[in-house]
């Protein structure tokens, strides 16, 4: 299988299963998922060039409706955002220009590969750290909210939004500036880094944390897929493709949501990244078999438990009415 033609029949289901996986799994978890997609691309035969800007049109266009959502909620930290955007575009240019030489001499697959192995195993190892120590969970984010705040190099802002009186405008740029990079390079929404990132280096709330990311990622995306597509990297009909199977799998992600323990939630979030990361080092050691099928499992494994949770909670929502308003009587 080669990207950049019409996708034969096994392919196309198979970007519907990726593109309605990352999808539950995108909107269960609050980011957007696209650290699975380059890398299950890259499985299915996408050259790794081709994977990265595929991933960003594709992750593009599920930002778009979700950061529409959470604008109407007042999710958004708009001076944070535009702050992070000062880094984000130059990171972003960086991170297409070092895949494109790496093409040049060979490299990509190899660099890129081993990069997504550090990065998904340093953080899907935190996170599961973060997940089985919940109940210290407020402290070390107060902690470490108060390190960067402590970056005082001026001049300093304040972040009316998000209740921080005062931070270094140099410490947001420079992490628009690393995730950035990392969305580019990588062909993610940089989500699963700079989500964590605001709520734990910053201090952002949750619920504002994942809009402001969500902007972040519009942007990135964008002007990445514009980079990767100028050079020919993005094939638009397997990015269509994915969308159609996301727009289906992001609406019942966030309907699972409502129903599913949020303590489970970052539990889930963990063994994705990870298992993610395994599949990755299977196809870098030559087991494309292996990967694909730590892949396949993964997706079963992590969307039928979502599922499972979503339709029990409707069930029982809909078992409890009737003796609601029999009490009622």
């Amino acid at each position: 299988m080669y990207a950049g033609s019409i996708p034969t029949l096994p392919l196309a289901i198979a970007l519907l299963a990726v593109g309605f996986c990352v999808g539950v799994a995108g909107s269960f978890f609050g980011v957007g998922g696209a650290f699975l997609v380059t890398p299950a691309l890259n499985i299915l035969g996408f050259p790794m060039a081709y994977a990265i800007g595929t991933d960003l049109a594709h992750m593009t266009g599920k930002s778009i409706i979700a950061s529409i959502r959470h604008r109407r909620l007042g999710h958004i930290d708009f001076r944070a955002g535009a702050l992070l955007l000062a880094g984000t575009l130059p990171g972003v240019k960086f991170g297409a220009m070092s895949v494109m030489k790496l093409e040049k001499i060979g490299a990509t697959e190899l660099v890129v590969r081993l990069t997504y192995i550090v990065v998904l195993t340093l953080i899907g190892g935190l996170v599961l750290r973060e997940s089985l120590r919940a109940n210290r969970g407020y402290q070390r984010e107060r902690h470490r909210a108060l390190l960067v705040r402590r970056f005082r190099i001026p001049p300093l802002v304040s972040l009316s939004a998000s209740n921080i009186k005062s931070i270094s405008i140099w410490g947001i740029i420079l992490l628009g500036f690393a995730t950035g990079f990392l969305a580019s390079f990588l062909g993610v929404g940089g989500g699963f880094i700079r989500m964590p990132a605001l709520i734990y280096l910053i201090g952002m709330p949750t619920r504002l944390a994942i809009g402001t990311d969500l902007i972040e990622v519009v942007f990135s995306g964008a002007f990445g897929t514009y980079l990767y597509a100028h050079e020919g990297r993005v094939d638009v009909i397997a990015a269509l493709v994915m969308l159609m199977g996301a727009s289906v799998g992001s609406h019942l992600g966030t309907l699972a949501t409502r129903y599913v323990e949020s303590g489970r939630i970052r539990l889930y979030f963990a063994i994705t990244i990870l298992c993610t990361a395994l599949a990755v080092t299977a196809k870098q050691l030559g087991m494309r078999s292996v990967s694909a099928g730590i892949l396949l499992t993964l997706g079963i494994a992590l969307v039928a438990p979502i599922l499972y949770g979503l339709f029990k909670g409707i069930r029982d929502e809909r078992t409890a009415c009737p003796e609601k308003e029999l009490e009622a009587t």
